[in-house]
């Protein structure tokens, strides 16, 4: 009789619905662990794990701000974020992210990007034109998403990004990501490659922005940013570049401390009431 019972108990167990989840059974409906720079929650969007670190003040507006961060990856955002995140949090604006994995702006990834922006924008009350934040890979997946998606960003900024598949990571070693051979992927690459899909974001100015070091041989400036501050010019985009002299892919603290950075960010996040101004910094 116990056994009976206990089997039934059991079983009943399996079928009760997780808070904020699908079911026990599902792996992927588990609440997810994750360590923040500041106070937040982790949580599962589409079985990956996502973050949200909720503004210390309220900003006043209906539809609250927020800066998506990328990449979201073990370990990031991490401590030298603390700089800037404190800027957005206590200027009312919210700070969010979802691990699409080592994905290289790839369609799964981006299909990743579209689950925490309705997840964002639906039940969570967010802005629907949050400002982009990548750091290093994590401008190629943010400007990938981006350029499907111009209608749904107020701003980039990145922190070293990579814009360029060709150039980190590599034809080669990105394909994986795409589920295609190298071959394909470079036959097809400009369908794909932020760099290549600039237009729509410059037709719905879209405000760019990235501070990048001359001396970069992971990520190099002429080939991402330098590259995309050139052509984003010729498609009457606007975007502010900001190379220090002898930096290269590291962590000096002026990446993560930048005042141009910040006020870009505060400044896009934060859109004016109307017939006021922008907000300055």
């Amino acid at each position: 009789m116990l056994s009976r019972l206990l089997i039934a108990a059991l079983a009943w167990a399996t079928t009760v619905p997780m808070l904020g989840a699908d079911s026990i059974t599902d792996p992927a409906a588990q609440v997810p662990t994750k360590v923040l720079p500041r106070p937040g929650e982790v949580f599962r969007v589409a079985g990956r794990t996502a973050f949200l670190i909720p503004a210390t003040r309220e900003p006043g507006q209906a539809a609250k701000p927020w800066v998506w961060y990328a990449p979201t990856l073990p370990g990031l955002p991490g401590n030298e974020e603390q700089f800037m995140f404190d800027r957005f949090l206590d200027a009312g604006i919210a700070i969010a992210g979802i691990d699409v994995g080592e994905s290289y702006g790839s369609p799964e990834g981006r299909r990743g990007f579209d689950a925490l922006h309705e997840e964002m924008t639906g039940r969570r009350g967010y802005a629907s034109k949050p400002v982009l934040l990548g750091r290093s890979r994590g401008g190629l997946m943010t400007l990938s998403w981006a350029a499907e998606n111009p209608d749904k960003v107020a701003g980039f900024a990145g922190i070293y990004p990579v814009c360029n598949v060709a150039s980190y990571p590599g034809i080669a070693k990105a394909a994986g990501a795409y589920r295609m051979t190298a071959e394909e992927l470079g036959a097809h690459l400009r369908e794909h490659n932020p760099v290549d899909r600039l237009a729509g974001l410059a037709k719905a100015g879209v405000p760019l922005f990235a501070i990048h070091g001359d001396v970069d041989t992971v990520v190099p400036l002429e080939a991402n940013s330098g590259l995309v501050r050139e052509r984003y010019a010729a498609l009457g985009g606007s975007m502010q570049l900001v190379v220090p002299a002898g930096q290269g892919h590291n962590m000096w603290s002026g990446f993560f401390q930048s005042p141009e950075l910040v006020a870009f960010v505060l400044t896009h996040a934060l859109p004016a009431a109307p017939g006021k101004p922008p907000v300055r910094h």
